[in-house]
């Protein structure tokens, strides 16, 4: 079915492909579907619900029917559009959604169901019985989902992501995005010019139709000469435009290697952020089919689509062909047709009065078709005329064209609605619609060439000008075609059998007017009970004419109607493409400290606490265990000093001379009266009262602050910062940035704390000179460097930090100190006792269901406005609460993190539930088990009996309530 004289393929070649097993030959520029196409198959798919015959529909990426799955093993890829895949050598398609072939397939019986398969079948069918949910239902549904299906292996294809930057974006390179780029680039902005196809040129490409004088193929090659020798433009095939978001930003899908057998190692895929200061969308528009009587079968397609292959890959679905219209274009398609020596029996057109612009081919005016016959593939069409007769044509291919809808769903990305044109019979984009972004060409209802030049080079010189650049238009408008396309709407042809409106899903006219007549008259309530517009197309063929028939069900015209909801993203995005960088270990980023090799050294086991890794315990000869070394670096912090690396926790350098005042918004309690040199504990709470975060803020000069957080809640501070200064603080003299990688920051706790400093201090330290929660600049070996009297372990401690590149340096330094002092290094484990013995709290405790009070730390909210505050204080969230407690065992009983606690008598169920632990250890320091936990009403129950019990772990343990401190309650050990 190769067309002579037709087709920008390269005949010279041939390709080899396979499809369901068979052998087929194509040439570079052709696409899986027109390959096909040429070979004579057009039986393609099969549709989801009833399993009907499906063949291609389309020439562009709004294909509904032709998905097919192409490769082998891990990275085969379900779904592909046929129509979009580009052939190479070697190419390995298969058919979709059928058993056990695409010829015979068994579950077509479906369609003799359909009567029982209508509009909203499910949400009647399956609500009864309910015992049959989950043996029945629910089974069969989930086997019957979805189309292709992955490989379930790990994919090892690259994806990648990338961004760009530039004055202006032109979205599609039809003959108004290429003018609005010329202009643009000519004016010397920096621009983008995005394609979704392999080749620039838009429709020009699949037209018989001249620009300036010359064919169009042509004059677009003229005009991408010019901008490929440009240095400030940037072209960009195969990038597919997906989405519009706030500040400019565009994300789009470059399909990098789809179109090669081998890589060489490129990224199979690219996912692009594109800043543009100003955009234009040229994304021209999607022709719509007109529904009629099975206007399903393989061979029935859109008007403009038998055109495109003709054009573009000299390839035809059959020989015998009709066109069936309500508009002009229509007309051009049987012209070109005839013209290529195809035997078009008829063009068939619905209005009354119209005339034939195709020449010597049989014309049908007022006539309609209203069915077909075929299975696999078309055999032949029924027409009906005005005054009712009925005439069958023997035809290999039908086209079809309803009108065009212009791609406008970029324009609605962030919620503006499309307005109706009733000229057209489309929904064009809204005066205001996406800040910066301008629509023109037929994706703004031009659909004549030399409009869709016009309005290109006026939105490319708009756009720049506004930057400042200056464009000129008035004599660079090539001469083209201006013939308007005159249309009268037709949405559907009455008649008997179904007529299908979105292929994918099996959606008819019956099932939409089902919907109606159920009362389903929202447009959005439509298109879920019927499924319409919800295959991967997204209804781009359908859902105009389903709203269409809705409107006149439900007797309310098309605007009042309205439309669905568009989103993000355009066409289909691979999760990979989108997640690029996120599979393996890019998943969760591994985040080293400056100590990571020493402690590897040392064997220790790391543990990933925020995305950072850290030690566990640091063992040594004899110790086979984590709780024998555990136990020994408690002791070694209790008795004599340890060094821990803390540089994981989060670190926000704040300056101004409002950071007082922010603070004091930001956390609950006051730092505004901080003075310099001294550091303060804070408590931050979330706009609902809870607790969020907790650490230390250092004042270290008049308008200099450091604000410490954990290392799991240190993004979550930073945009929690960002957010109060954006509603609240604006206009303050605020700054603020994490420096969290900047420093190293070490812990040195334990009674030889402050002897292990001075060894490596320039100048020495005391009890007066730097006391509790002072802070200061100090200096190592001349290296500048800060210090803080802090403590997390309940002993006389310091953290000492210096710029990173420094940090391996100083771990090795202050450990060695430390093993001469009786000391070491010692890992999480043993600051996690440290912490449970001194009843301090982290994110087990502070899980987002806390308040202040729940912690004990209620007195801390001050009587000033907070972030929090007024949430904080609802009696809900003070009355009757789960309360912060120590917990000890009786008789030496076990104790564990995660259960739960009751009275001593009551039955361990959870209608008698007073509460649960967070934290668990053995304390050396004590001898005993402690944990941390919640009771209900814990504040007033200490030195009472309550009830563990892990039901996992087989544990039940009487505790007794204590203070959540259980060592040095009056902190003396940390003030000396």
């Amino acid at each position: 079915m190769r067309i002579e004289g037709y087709g920008r393929v390269d005949r010279d070649v041939s390709l080899d492909f396979s499809f369901d097993g068979r052998r087929f030959a194509g040439h570079p520029g052709d696409t899986l579907a027109s390959a096909l196409m040429a070979e004579g198959v057009v039986l393609t798919g099969r549709s989801f619900k009833y399993h009907r015959p499906r063949g291609v529909l389309t020439d562009t990426s709004a294909e509904p029917n032709a998905l097919v799955t192409v490769g082998r093993g891990a990275g085969r890829d379900p779904n592909t559009r046929a129509t979009v895949q580009e052939l190479y050598n070697g190419l390995e398609a298969r058919s979709q959604n059928r058993w056990p072939t695409l010829s015979l397939d068994l579950w077509a019986v479906n369609d003799l169901a359909a009567p029982f398969l209508g509009a909203g079948f499910y949400y009647k069918t399956f609500m009864w019985p309910r015992a049959f949910w989950e043996k029945l239902y629910e089974p069969i549904i989930r086997r019957a989902a979805g189309l292709g299906a992955l490989s379930g292996e790990a994919d090892g294809e690259r994806y990648e992501k990338a961004y760009a930057f530039c004055d202006l974006l032109v979205i599609g390179a039809g003959p108004a995005g290429l003018m609005a780029a010329r202009v643009a680039a000519e004016a010397g902005a920096q621009v983008i010019l995005c394609t979704e196809e392999p080749r620039f040129g838009g429709r020009l490409l699949a037209e018989a139709e001249e620009v300036d004088g010359q064919p169009g193929h042509l004059w677009v090659a003229g005009v991408l000469a010019r901008l490929r020798g440009m240095d400030n433009v940037r072209l960009m095939p195969r990038t597919t435009v997906t989405g519009a978001y706030d500040g400019g930003t565009y994300g789009a899908l470059e399909r990098v290697s789809h179109h090669v057998a081998d890589p060489q190692g490129a990224p199979r895929e690219c996912f692009w952020r594109i800043v543009a200061q100003r955009a234009v969308l040229a994304a021209g528009a999607l022709e719509r089919p007109v529904a009629f009587g099975d206007n399903d079968r393989p061979g029935v397609m859109l008007a403009s689509a038998l055109r495109g292959y003709l054009h573009r890959y000299g390839a035809a679905p059959g020989r015998q062909v009709a066109v069936f219209t309500n508009n002009d274009d229509g007309h051009r398609t049987a012209r070109d047709l005839a013209r290529a020596g195809l035997n078009v029996v008829a063009l068939v057109d619905s209005r009354h009065d119209a005339e034939s612009l195709a020449g010597e081919v049989p014309f049908f005016p007022g006539w309609q078709v209203c069915g077909t016959q075929g299975r696999r593939r078309l055999s032949g069409i029924t027409l009906r005329a005005p005054d009712g007769r009925r005439d069958v044509l023997q035809v290999e291919a039908l086209g079809v064209s309803g009108g065009y809808n212009p791609s406008l769903h970029l324009t609605c990305h962030m919620g503006a609605r499309p307005v109706w044109r009733d000229d057209i019979a489309a929904f064009v984009p809204p005066a205001a619609h996406v800040p910066g972004l301008t629509v023109a060409g037929s994706a703004n209802g031009a659909f004549t060439t030399y409009g869709c030049l016009t309005e290109g080079a006026e939105a490319g010189a708009e756009a720049v000008r506004v930057l400042g650049f200056r464009a000129e238009v008035a004599d660079n408008i090539p001469q083209a075609n201006n013939t308007p396309n005159r249309l009268r709407r037709l949405w559907a042809v009455p008649g008997r059998g179904r007529a299908w409106l979105d292929f994918q899903n099996d959606v008819t006219v019956k099932d939409v007017r089902q919907a109606a007549a159920e009362n389903y008259a929202s447009v959005e309530h439509m298109k879920r009970y019927t499924t319409q517009g919800m295959a991967t197309d997204q209804g781009k063929s359908s859902n105009v004419s389903a709203l269409a028939i809705l409107a006149d069900a439900t007797g309310r015209d098309i605007p009042e109607t309205g439309t669905t909801t568009f989103r993000p993203p355009y066409s289909p995005i691979a999760i990979a493409a989108m997640g690029a960088g996120g599979q393996g270990a890019g998943f969760a980023p591994e985040r080293f400290t400056t100590s990571h090799e020493a402690s590897l050294r040392r064997a220790a086991p790391m543990v990933e606490a925020g995305l950072w890794y850290r030690p566990s315990y640091f063992p040594v000869k004899g110790e086979r265990h984590w709780r024998p070394a555990c136990d020994r670096e408690v002791r070694m912090v209790r008795d004599r000093v340890g060094v821990c690396d803390v540089s994981t926790l989060g670190k926000i350098d704040l300056q101004g001379r409002d950071v007082g005042r922010f603070l004091d918004c930001v956390y609950a309690n006051t730092f505004s009266t901080l003075k310099p040199g001294r550091t303060r504990y804070g408590l931050m709470l979330r706009e609902d009262g809870f607790v969020m975060d907790d650490g230390t803020t250092a004042r270290l000069a008049e308008l200099h602050w450091l604000m410490t957080t954990t290392t799991a809640a240190a993004g979550q501070v930073m945009r929690h910062l960002d957010w109060v200064k954006q509603a609240y603080a604006q206009g303050w003299d605020v700054r603020f940035i994490s420096v969290t990688e900047q420093w190293a920051q070490f812990a040195v706790a334990g009674p030889q704390a402050r002897d292990l400093l001075n060894d490596v201090l320039d100048a020495p330290i005391d009890n007066l000179g730097f006391p509790y929660m002072a802070n200061g600049a100090v200096s190592i070996g001349g290296t500048r460097a800060r210090l803080f009297r802090i403590s997390f372990s309940g002993e006389h401690a310091y953290e000492v930090a210096v710029p990173s590149r420094y940090g391996a340096a100083l771990w090795d330094l202050l450990v060695a100190r430390a093993e001469a002092l009786g000391g070491g290094p010692y890992g999480m484990e043993a600051l996690n006792v440290l912490r449970i013995e001194k009843g301090h709290i982290t994110h087990a405790e502070i899980h987002g269901r806390t308040t202040a009070h729940d912690i004990g730390m209620g007195r801390m909210i001050a009587a000033k406005d907070c972030i929090g505050r007024t949430m904080a204080g609802r009696p809900g969230l003070v009355n009757d609460r789960e309360e912060l407690v120590g917990l000890r065992p009786l008789a030496g009983g076990t104790l564990t993190a995660g259960a739960h606690l009751f009275a001593p008598e009551a039955d361990p169920v959870r209608e008698n539930d007073h509460g649960y632990t967070t934290s668990a250890c053995f304390s050396p320091t004590l001898g005993e088990e402690r944990a941390l936990g919640f009771l209900l009403n814990g504040h007033r129950r200490h030195g009472e009996t309550v009830r563990l019990v892990d039901h996992l772990r087989g544990i039940d343990t009487l505790c007794e309530v204590t203070a959540p401190c259980a060592f040095d309650p009056t902190g003396g050990r940390l003030r000396d």
